[in-house]
């Protein structure tokens, strides 16, 4: 019995061993821009929790990274990723958001002598959401997250818009507001891609959180488009032109502003308008819509009903 009790634990062990252990590799996008497509699936001690589409640009005096991971080890694996297209170094680091994968690794650069910017609203909710963050990450990642200083962004810029010029490269940050209150998205004018932050998914569903604004993301989305970009880096999934992020996300924004806003505006009854759109073949391909779709239709009603 012994023996085949340690036979069963060295399986386990063996198993535990063979896992998967997510590494990011970088895709060219185009002039000196870079991204990294992470898995469309939840955060995991595999993947460090990045569960996330970023990217980066490479600059005549160092690399800017656009967006920096949910935890240190997430970071150093970015930072490794980059290593294989440049030896320059992350010289500075532009945060769109305040969701965990997109400025928990802030620390790590940091520590590396890079700057960290965002607009000012992006790093109040980074500080506001810090303890809910690492609170939930621990659950997900465990020892993984050791290490983690959650460290909002150092260098930060009023308003609604701002332009940054690092290392030669001009980079406009704009704000989104629609994922995470102070969300933003950053316009490459020279290269004419949108690298948007959580505004776009493409491959999976969105996700319509407590805190996120559906008015604020289709006005969002019609300002992006309204650029034209080129190439897309979005929050998650594939990079991608402005006609795939429209089809997988503008028109989702579309319909829960068009027709479920309407509805809630209208007074008609959640219920029977949750029922009636339950089913939709337009987006029920997209990764994680048989567990998002309601409950962002139920978001979306409760935001077009308040006065």
């Amino acid at each position: 019995m012994r023996n085949f009790a340690f036979f069963v634990a060295t399986l386990l062990a063996l198993a535990g061993l063979a896992r998967a252990d997510y590494q990011p590799v970088a895709e060219p996008v185009a002039d000196n821009v870079w991204a990294i497509v992470g898995p469309l699936g939840q955060r995991s001690p595999d993947n460090d929790g990045l569960n996330a589409s970023f990217a980066f640009v490479v600059a005549d005096q160092g690399v800017i990274l656009i967006d920096s991971g949910a935890s240190r080890k997430g970071a150093e694996k970015l930072a490794a990723a980059i290593r294989k297209v440049t030896p320059k170094r992350v010289r500075w680091v532009v945060n769109t958001g305040s969701q965990d994968h997109r400025w928990l690794g802030n620390d790590y650069f940091a520590e590396q002598g890079a700057d960290v910017l965002a607009l000012r609203r992006t790093a109040a909710t980074q500080a506001q959401y810090a303890e809910q963050h690492m609170l939930g990450l621990q659950k997900l990642l465990g020892a993984r997250l050791d290490g983690t200083q959650p460290t909002p962004a150092m260098r930060t810029s009023a308003g609604d818009r701002a332009s940054l010029t690092l290392g030669g490269e001009t980079l406009e940050l704009i704000a989104t507001d629609a994922h995470f209150p102070g969300d933003a998205m950053v316009w490459l004018p020279r290269q004419r891609v949108a690298v948007t932050g959580d505004l776009v998914f493409v491959d999976r569903l969105l996700g319509v959180l407590p805190m996120s604004s559906v008015k604020n993301g289709q006005r969002a989305f019609h300002a992006l488009a309204a650029l034209q970009p080129a190439r897309i880096v979005p929050g998650h999934g594939r990079v991608c032109g402005l006609a795939q992020a429209q089809r997988e996300t503008g028109d989702y924004y579309e319909f829960l502003a068009g027709t479920i806003g309407k509805a809630a505006q209208d007074m008609e009854p959640m219920a029977a308008t949750l029922a009636r759109h339950a089913d939709l073949a337009q987006f029920s391909h997209l990764e994680n819509y048989a567990g998002l779709h309601k409950a962002n239709m139920n978001r979306a009603f409760t935001e077009f009903e308040a006065p």
